[in-house]
């Protein structure tokens, strides 16, 4: 009798590792809790299931994988939408729905009047039109700000502006007068120097008898 290896993986056993994660990937549950219960249901360890699934099992089943994925999605947005809209129908909105319709653990709606959706409805739109008042009061504001956004531009603008001739103008003014202070520099050197020359000239008086001298 041929003796079979302690962790040979027959084809049941790599089938029913598939069927369990596949369940549990479209329930949302974790891959982890599934090759837990494969684990108790063909006597392995969860970590000796899960190097099967991801070294061999889930090859073969990587187009099963993405519809049990989309699966899960699907089932999960249902799941948010019906749990919102029991929410907003049962305290929100003033438990019209509630009061007509079960409400059962996943959230779903169920046993609902025509009046009963008639009435939530009715109050639903009564906040959808209060909250395009706030929409609309909110697009009002942003637009007065941007109007001040450009105003304060433009006022930005004209300061620069003004700052820019201020600066030529100051430019202009310092040239010339450092082009006065030179002027009077060299007039200053020419008054000077016409000092020295008219000392530097030889003088002559005249005496009681009418004649020049020469002053040394």
């Amino acid at each position: 009798m041929t003796a079979i290896r302690q962790d040979a993986w027959s084809e049941e056993d790599d089938l029913i590792l598939a069927e369990v994660t596949l369940r549990h990937i479209r329930e949302g549950s974790t891959q982890l809790s599934a090759f837990e219960e494969v684990g108790e249901k063909i006597g392995r360890t969860a970590a000796a299931c899960g190097f099967r699934w991801n070294s061999f099992v889930r090859k073969k089943y990587e187009a099963a994988i993405q519809i049990a994925k989309a699966q899960r999605q699907k089932r999960n947005q249902h799941r948010k939408h019906a749990s919102a809209f029991a929410s907003v129908a049962g305290s929100g909105m003033g438990g019209p729905l509630a009061s007509e319709g079960a409400v059962r653990s996943d959230g779903i709606v169920e046993e609902l009047s025509i009046d009963a959706v008639i009435r939530f409805l009715r109050q639903w739109k009564g906040s959808y039109q209060e909250m395009v008042r706030h929409v609309r009061q909110l697009e009002k504001e942003l637009n007065e700000k941007q109007d001040e956004l450009e105003r304060l531009r433009s006022l930005n603008d004209e300061l620069n502006r003004q700052v820019s001739d201020v600066s030529t103008d100051y430019r202009v003014v310092n040239d010339d007068y450092k082009a006065l202070i030179q002027i009077m520099d060299r007039a200053r050197k020419l008054a000077f120097l016409a000092e020295e020359e008219e000392e530097s000239k030889t003088r002559f008086k005249m005496d009681e008898n009418g004649n020049l001298e020469r002053i040394e």
